[in-house]
């Protein structure tokens, strides 16, 4: 268990903590720390990443357990914030079912022994997923204590999250439409 792996344990670790702080109501700052919180994690994911890469310590485990804390942790957020209200749920489904899929089909071909690496799509969605995912996070916080905030700044929050919300998904809708037609040949042969 090296460094990159240990960080990638804690991000699936973090996504519980993350989900208390979130939906029990009458915690103190409670969507404030989850924020903190999944901020931390999604930080985690380009350390160990950054920690493997470097120190050359790629490991089977690191290959199957990064991207899965990283779908864990968004679709955790995503879920989170179609309860509170903020996001749509299709959207949800359109991010989350766009992560089952690609996975699938890396599952396919990994058993076939082809290794389908991330597209310059692919992390650009991430990026986008994970700044809307936080500024819709703090869009629900300054929601919650609307009291001491101004109308115009929970206007400007609420137009923020939509506005990039709606470019994840977008995003995310082209990397997963790349990702299949530029890997189709994995459904071209049959065993």
């Amino acid at each position: 268990m090296n460094l990159a792996n240990r960080l990638t344990v804690l991000r699936i670790i973090l996504v519980p903590v993350f989900l208390i702080f979130i939906d029990i109501k009458g915690i103190p700052y409670g969507i404030t720390i989850a924020t903190g919180i999944f901020i931390i994690a999604a930080l985690t994911d380009k350390l160990d990443g950054y920690i493997a890469r470097s120190r050359n310590q790629i490991t089977r485990f690191g290959k199957l357990m990064d991207p899965l804390a990283d779908k864990l942790l968004v679709s955790a957020a995503l879920i989170s914030l179609v309860e509170l209200g903020t996001i749509y749920s299709w959207v949800a489904v359109i991010i989350i079912a766009r992560e089952f899929a690609v996975t699938g089909l890396r599952s396919v071909a990994a058993s076939d022994g082809i290794v389908i690496a991330a597209s310059w799509w692919g992390k650009i969605k991430t990026v986008i997923q994970i700044v809307a995912i936080i500024i819709a996070l703090v869009n629900v916080d300054i929601t919650t204590v609307k009291l001491y905030y101004s109308f115009d700044i929970v206007s400007i929050m609420r137009l923020l999250t939509d506005l990039f919300i709606g470019l994840a998904t977008i995003v995310t809708v082209i990397s997963g439409l790349e990702f299949f037609v530029k890997n189709k040949q994995v459904f071209a042969t049959d065993k």
